[in-house]
């Protein structure tokens, strides 16, 4: 009998989408699936995913989760065997899953995620017949709720199974306060600074920290860099305290659904030994966002547009980077201030800056294989899906060096050049001199064709599909079991 995983996530692709949490999400079932380990996947029953599955087996029902009728669904997610919570109270709303239309958060979302919670605890626990699973993994803050009713108020009377935490990003930790503490339904033991409480009030992400038995992270240099306040954003101490049961594990990427050689989003299709046909592309893309033909380096940008990601950098390297040849194409969102401000570069320079705000899955791969490089200047970054992107499609991506952009970009120093190993260019700290300095020397390395090339080839020739990080999460699996491989 194969391991079984219940992975709880409150988005996986291809059914809901808001960030990387959802590829993740998506790509491990696949993924374990070739370790033996079969993945089940519990989503919120948003109106997208009640679309997607249309009439489905009904498993369980609950008269009131935390106050809401539920009921549990049984479904499929391409192959993989989806549950999903089907609490139209909390679920069937217009906007995104955690906010309204106008983009303000839920006033109830502590509510809405605790429940998710809950019935996890509850499916895990033994609620549902015929259904057991041998290990939770949970994802992010929004399901991070149901270790603490695993291990404070399970279904059954059994031992907890064991649970996996999975952070994301450090920065969104699902923090309300105290007052709602009553309405999760949680015995009293369960408020100590061992379980859900923290600074005061409740912490979902700090819960999952505290009582799961092995914590990820999505990058190995993101593991390290959570033990410092710049970046563990008040849970450093947690981090520490738990050693070596946290890891870092760099996300994979969907290798069908991101190859250059049979992409249906492309306008020519092309490989490593055929980068020549990437021209085709780069002159879509400058039809696309209305910017002048030239053979001058096409930088590119998929980002959200926050001060986490750097964009706020941009517009001013702008100048700097038409001074240098180059254009910019970006794709994105975010705020309202690093918005007018692209516009007004864009404006100072018509013909060089194009851009696109809001998100389009079919741009955003039809840049990776026209741009020439892709700018990446976060601030910090868990793992970073878009330069891993760009490597598969020959876009060179040029990053901050920080969380898993230092772990899958290898910067091209004169060493790495000299020993034919350099994937694309890194740089400390995220302000102007050091953006500025990155591009010039991307402009540098673009202006010789062969060591540019040769920079692209070795970049398509990594290995980040998921292969490799699916064996480390069933490595992690079974040491938390006692399952042999």
């Amino acid at each position: 009998m194969p391991l079984k995983v219940l992975s709880v996530a409150s988005e996986a692709v291809p059914l809901v989408k808001t960030g990387g949490l959802a590829d993740v999400a998506g790509a491990l079932p696949a993924a374990l699936d070739q370790q033996g380990i079969a993945v089940t996947t519990l989503l919120p029953g948003y109106p997208a995913v009640g679309a997607a599955i249309g009439k489905a087996k009904r498993l369980h029902k609950w008269d009131a989760l935390l106050g809401e009728p539920a009921q549990l669904l049984s479904a499929k997610i391409g192959a993989h065997d989806l549950l999903v919570l089907d609490a139209p109270g909390f679920f069937a709303r217009d906007g995104n899953p955690y906010s309204d239309s106008a983009g303000k958060d839920w006033d109830d979302n502590w509510r809405r995620f605790a429940a998710f919670g809950r019935a996890a605890a509850d499916i895990a626990s033994g609620a549902v017949k015929k259904l057991s699973f041998d290990l939770v993994h949970a994802h992010d803050w929004q399901a991070a709720m149901a270790l603490a009713y695993l291990r404070f108020a399970p279904f059954g009377s059994g031992p907890p199974v064991p649970s996996v935490m999975t952070i994301h990003n450090m920065a969104f930790q699902g923090w309300y306060d105290r007052k709602i503490f009553g309405g999760l339904e949680l015995p009293k033991k369960a408020w100590s600074i061992e379980g859900v409480e923290t600074y005061g009030g409740v912490g979902f992400l700090k819960s999952g920290l505290q009582l799961a038995d092995m914590v990820t992270t999505v990058s190995p240099t993101y593991a390290r860099e959570i033990v410092r306040s710049e970046f563990g954003m008040g849970l450093e101490g947690l981090v520490a305290s738990r050693g070596d049961r946290v890891r870092g594990i760099v996300n994979g990427i969907d290798t069908k659904e991101w190859d250059p050689q049979s992409d249906p989003a492309l306008a020519a299709n092309y490989t490593a030994r055929s980068l020549s046909k990437r021209k085709a592309n780069k002159r879509a893309l400058e039809e696309h966002f209305g910017l002048e033909k030239s053979d001058g380096p096409l930088f590119i940008m998929v980002t959200r547009l926050t001060w986490q990601k750097g964009a706020d950098v941009i517009p001013e390297v702008l100048d700097h980077l038409v001074g240098n040849g180059g254009r910019l194409a970006l794709l994105g969102s975010g705020d309202a201030e690093i918005v007018d401000a692209l516009k007004a570069g864009a404006a100072r320079h018509p013909g060089k800056v194009g851009l696109h705000f809001g998100y389009d899955e079919a741009l955003s791969h039809q840049m990776q294989g026209g741009g020439d490089a892709i700018l990446v200047p976060s601030r910090f970054e868990p793992c970073g899906l878009t330069q891993l992107y760009g490597l598969a499609y020959g876009c060179v991506p040029v990053v901050s060096r920080t969380g898993g952009l230092s772990d899958t970009v290898i910067d091209a120093n004169p060493a790495a050049l000299a020993a034919g190993v350099a994937t694309g260019v890194q740089f400390d700290g995220v302000h102007y001199h050091a953006l500025a300095s990155a591009i010039s020397r991307t402009v540098e390395l673009y202006r010789q064709p062969k060591l540019w090339q040769k920079i692209q080839r070795n970049g398509m020739g990594a290995d980040f599909s998921w292969a490799r990080s699916g064996a480390e999460y069933a490595a992690i699996y079974r040491q938390l079991t006692g399952e042999k491989a």
